[in-house]
């Protein structure tokens, strides 16, 4: 049985201020599949992110989360359906890390925001699955900013959305917690047919993990497909402006002009 569309955009057109940056942003991601966006800092990689998710309005185009489209959603309706975790360090005052995982149920408790027995074993498995329990009783602002990551990650594991969305998760983490970090999303999508979007700036990690990758660069999507398709020469000498030959596409290694 064909997997259900969680994510599709329709000739997206995202931007700032009515101008628009990326035209015909056109995405169809299905539960248990990893879509990754690659591609230079300040190409728009972010910004295509928050538009999915409505921190930006978008310039045109439209937007579907499980066949519905974002634009007709509650804010509550799309916390059932949406995790987000972005680069923006989180500011916060005398919470601890299981109260920041917490939040990942209110759109469960109702107004009062009073977490049941349910609600608190969630959050628990949440943070067991990230290797992050010993630190429940931290100060989130106390801890490095590796763990900060992977406490959010936590949170939005809790959410128990379709659709988790992840700006540079990678950011502030040491190799061993990347791949941690990794494993865990690729637990995800196939115990819990979570469909994952997310931004890397380490492309072979980007290989391993994706199921997709699409190309940002200049105002467009100037490449999309798998793994085997977009890790060639040409595709990423091209995304990056590499010389020809920097680019090993058998191991992911850039070699320096003295190994050329």
């Amino acid at each position: 049985m064909e997997r259900p569309v969680y994510l599709e955009t329709r000739d997206l057109v995202v931007g700032y201020n009515g101008e628009p940056l990326i035209n015909d942003v056109n995405i169809q991601l299905h539960a248990g599949e990893i879509l990754t966006l690659i591609g230079p800092n300040g190409a728009g990689k972010s910004t295509i992110l928050k538009s999915i998710a409505g921190y930006l309005t978008s310039i045109g185009g439209s937007v579907y989360i499980s066949g519905k489209p974002v634009s007709e959603l509650s804010a509550h309706e799309l916390s059932l359906e949406l995790s987000v975790m972005l680069t923006e360090r989180m500011r916060t005052e005398l919470l601890t890390c299981a109260d920041i995982v917490e939040t990942g149920r209110y759109p469960y408790t109702g107004r009062l925001g009073i977490l049941t027995d349910e609600d608190r074993a969630k959050v628990r498995e949440a943070m067991d699955m990230v290797h992050v329990w010993d630190l429940r009783d931290r100060d989130f602002m106390q801890i490095s900013d590796g763990q900060r990551q992977r406490i959010l990650l936590a949170r939005a594991i809790a959410q128990e959305p379709h659709v988790v969305m992840l700006d540079e998760p990678t950011n502030y983490l040491d190799i061993h917690y990347q791949i941690e970090l990794l494993n865990v999303l690729l637990h995800l999508v196939r115990t819990r047919d979570v469909a994952v979007i997310m931004s890397l700036h380490e492309l072979p990690l980007a290989a391993k993990v994706s199921d997709y990758i699409m190309c940002v660069k200049g105002d467009c999507v100037c490449a999309q497909g798998t793994p085997a398709e977009i890790f060639v020469p040409e595709v990423i000498d091209d995304l990056y402006d590499l010389e020809p030959g920097v680019y090993d596409p058998r191991t992911g290694a850039i070699k320096l002009e003295s190994e050329l």
